[in-house]
């Protein structure tokens, strides 16, 4: 016995809909970090930590993307950090084992990158666990000291 039309229609729709939730689940944020003097943290992007991923990405586009430390800042919610890897220009992975649990409205310690300064950032990926559905959703912002 064929299966009907429509009944191929709900299979393909559902497939389709299953690969889209996963797709959401990390988050890619595309960002341009602003211009600012040496030594002062910088914004580069903020993303919303939701209990469905454990990890977001943020893709950082130039020019002002030489940065040697990263520090995140929680608000909402806490959060546990636990990973950061950073992608360079030329495509090499900094691997950063962070493992903080950062209070709702706390930061993080002051990260050190590799080759400060001479090395422009594409991409920072972070792994996370959140802190409970009742405590809600955590903003997490990125900064960036040059």
């Amino acid at each position: 016995m064929k299966p009907t039309n429509l009944f191929q229609r709900v299979v393909v729709l559902s497939a389709v809909l299953s690969v889209l939730l996963a797709a959401s689940a990390n988050a890619q944020k595309v960002v341009k970090p602003k211009p600012g003097p040496a030594g002062s943290w910088r914004v580069i992007g903020t993303v919303q930590a939701n209990f469905r991923g454990d990890h977001d990405t943020i893709i950082v586009a130039g020019p002002n993307d030489d940065f040697r430390k990263l520090k995140f800042k929680v608000t909402d919610a806490p959060l546990n950090l636990r990973r950061v890897v950073v992608i360079y220009d030329n495509g090499q992975p900094d691997k950063l084992e962070v493992r903080q649990d950062i209070r709702k409205g706390g930061e993080s310690r002051a990260i050190d990158l590799k080759g400060a300064g001479k090395r422009s950032l594409r991409k920072i990926e972070f792994w996370y666990e959140t802190k409970g559905i009742l405590q809600g959703k955590a903003d997490v912002t990125v900064f960036g000291m040059k």
